[in-house]
């Protein structure tokens, strides 16, 4: 049977022809690529990548399907994905299904048999960019065009409301000793998991819940989670955390919720020319002297010179590909955060320690 055709098409006009995946049809949003050899469903299923398309640099895709349990959000909602090699068939002997049947049912469009290799250092060298996948626009670059032209940019897209969850719920054990606040930016399941984990109760609220709402459960702490979007764009977010960070309980941010962290303290944030997207970055811990091979999803940064020139915020960890601000505290309280993924699903658990010292500040607190 002979493969479908489909095109990416890219902001600068660049244009790959291959094959469909997926679902077929047009679909669109900022291209980014990931560097991780394995954890395609979770990466897919993670809400921070909303509104993207993800090209995984692993040569060959979906040779082991897709597992139920192998999941960060409900669903996935990225924009589409880019592979060399797909396999519509997978060898897992516990696996639920195959990735072709998976983004068929949640119609994701995706396009195969491109040179990933020659997009991806184009990526890195013009930066990020929209871009489109197709399948119905063959031989119609012009149509494919206006298409494209329609695609918010991400610089200033506000995405955090549209993912997050829409009634608050609980995870972990009611009778744990800590309770802690997570507001829902885009939150991944293992975040919850590694809080349960150790001793702590989950609420988990909308992400334009007010403090008030939040404060009424009497929780020990607060999380900020991950997610989506420009953080410049939530000014909401920054006002809530403001007021969280005046109740002097514990605060622990991830990833948005570190840049959130950043401009409630006064610290810009910036749009990365291509962003870190992997499970291989070297991180290295000031406070220890220590290195974190970590797992990252960004296409936002704190601005390294704000932190520097702060009195009340200090840098805690950097990032050694690119000397970027990969983690800060606050001087005068208790709240800390990383702009990495230390649940690392996927990726290396070199950072779970965070986790420990977050339940370690809430008992301190106490």
């Amino acid at each position: 049977m002979e493969k479908q055709k489909a095109s990416l098409l890219l902001a600068d006009g660049t244009v790959f022809h291959g094959t469909l995946i997926g679902s077929p049809g047009t679909n669109g949003g900022e291209i980014c690529f990931n560097t991780g050899m394995t954890g395609y469903q979770e990466i897919y299923t993670d809400p921070s990548y909303t509104g993207q398309i993800i090209v995984t640099t692993t040569s060959h895709i979906g040779n082991y399907g897709v597992h139920n349990d192998e999941v960060e959000s409900k669903a996935p909602t990225i924009a589409g994905i880019v592979v060399n090699s797909f396999s519509e068939v997978y060898s897992r002997l516990d696996g639920h299904g195959s990735l072709q049947n998976y983004l068929v049912e949640y119609k994701i469009t995706g396009i195969a048999d491109i040179d990933t290799r020659k997009l991806v250092r184009h990526i890195r060298s013009v930066g990020a960019m929209n871009a489109i996948i197709s399948s119905e626009y063959e031989g119609n670059l012009d149509g494919l065009k206006a298409e494209l032209a329609k695609i918010p940019d991400m610089n200033g897209l506000e995405l955090s409301s549209q993912v997050c969850t829409k009634e608050t719920f609980y995870f972990g054990d009611e009778n744990a000793p800590k309770k802690v606040a997570c507001l829902d930016f885009g939150i991944k399941l293992n975040i919850l998991r590694n809080l349960a984990s150790r001793g702590v109760y989950c609420k988990v609220f909308p992400a334009k819940t007010s403090l008030a709402e939040m404060a009424a459960w009497n929780p020990d702490g607060y999380f900020l989670s991950n997610g989506p979007g420009d953080p410049a764009a939530m000014p909401y977010a920054v006002e809530t955390t403001k007021e969280i960070l005046a109740t002097n309980k514990p605060v622990f941010g991830i990833c948005l919720g570190h840049q959130i962290l950043a401009e409630a303290c006064g610290i810009s944030t910036y749009k990365m020319h291509h962003g870190h997207r992997g499970l291989n970055h070297p991180i290295k811990n000031l406070l220890t002297g220590k290195s974190e091979i970590t797992s990252q999803n960004h296409g936002f940064v704190v601005n390294r010179e704000d932190v520097e020139k702060s009195d009340v915020v200090e840098i805690t960890h950097v990032h050694l590909n690119d000397n970027t601000v990969a983690g800060i505290r606050l001087k005068n309280k208790p709240a800390f955060s990383v702009q990495y993924h230390p649940e690392s699903s996927p990726g290396p658990h070199d950072s779970r320690y965070l986790f420990d010292d977050f339940v370690t500040l809430m008992h301190n607190n106490s």
